[in-house]
């Protein structure tokens, strides 16, 4: 099996219909329908990101205690270790969870018990806290200070949800605080908007990666700053079909993006609602863009090459991925 790291993945969009189901029930909250089914059956045919947005927070109000948030994560790590996953780097959004009347104590509890599960049977993964654009630049800086003495339990800050009308440079403020910190950036960008919001994540936030970052091809010239300078791009195959980014996955670009030299990656973002977890966006574009084993090789290293980690896991890794292949690296 490819062995990957997977850098762009909402916790809270790996939550599962029947573990939907499993909570509401634990919590007492009602949900449209309980059958686990019929609730994956209308998360297939979003208009668009919004719609998805929707859906997927009215969800979220089942989360409540520690073990919800430790059974959400738990499930998600032991399905990303069975596709490959050797590194996850987890997004979450804790605003949500605020606005649902859940401490931060808890949600960094939960899932902090999750993953040091995971790191003792040998997977590595850590916490990425996202920013709710939509919720503006004040509430960021207030999450990211509240967020602060909860700091062994993430390693970096991210910027997510609904994208237009939101371009990074509102979040300037909260990603100094972050960097005087010691914290990674990341942030989503060029998904919806348009190039100008890759340019301005990068000049103003100072991000490492570019989470998506698909509209970057319409400019030439931020194309080759992102060749030149090893930026990485976490791209999420179904996830773009699915919020209609991309008509069809035959049309997806990655392979443009391979062509054209860039640090892209194969992520799942929220795979409950996007059509299944990592495995499934690396069959499908093996299967539909016509991916090689090479090609898959090359997409393994750059996830590695991406990730937050020290050099020998790093290297320890890529010997797998060569192992995969049967072609040593050069």
């Amino acid at each position: 099996m490819l062995p990957l790291a997977e850098l762009h993945l909402h916790i809270e969009g790996t939550l599962e219909s029947d573990l939907l189901v499993e909570l509401a029930r634990r919590n007492g909250v009602l949900l449209p329908t309980y059958d686990p089914a019929e609730l994956t059956a209308r998360y297939g045919n979003f208009a668009d990101l919004q719609a998805f947005l929707d859906v997927y927070y009215a969800n979220l109000a089942v989360l409540a205690t520690e073990e919800d948030f430790h059974d959400l994560a738990a499930a998600y790590l032991a399905r990303a270790a069975a596709a490959g996953v050797r590194r996850a780097e987890i997004f979450c959004d804790p605003q949500t969870h605020l606005r649902n009347g859940v401490p931060l104590e808890v949600v960094f509890g939960g899932l902090g018990a999750a993953l040091a599960e995971a790191r003792a049977s040998g997977m590595s993964a850590d916490l990425i806290v996202c920013f709710l654009r939509d919720l503006g630049a004040d509430a960021a800086e207030e999450l990211l200070r509240g967020a602060l003495p909860f700091r062994e339990h993430f390693i970096g800050v991210g910027l997510d949800s609904a994208e237009l009308g939101w371009p990074p440079r509102l979040f300037r403020t909260a990603y100094e605080i972050a960097a005087a910190e010691g914290l990674h950036r990341v942030a989503h960008a060029g998904e919806e908007g348009g190039p100008e919001f890759v340019r301005e994540a990068l000049d103003v936030l100072g991000v490492e990666r570019i989470d998506h970052g698909n509209r970057a091809l319409e400019d030439p010239d931020l194309v080759a700053r992102l060749r030149d300078e090893r930026v990485p791009l976490t791209v999420c195959p179904l996830s773009n079909v699915a919020l209609k980014g991309v008509a069809r996955i035959e049309d997806h670009p990655l392979p443009r993006m391979l062509e054209l030299g860039l640090v892209a990656t194969v992520n799942s973002d929220d795979p409950a609602y996007f059509g299944g977890g990592i495995d499934a966006n690396v069959a499908a574009v093996r299967t539909k863009l016509g991916l090689t084993d090479d090609d898959l090789s090359v997409l393994a290293r750059n996830s590695f090459e991406a990730a937050f980690v020290h050099d020998a896991d790093r290297t320890r890794w890529l010997a797998e991925v060569d192992a995969w292949s049967g072609s040593p690296s050069p």
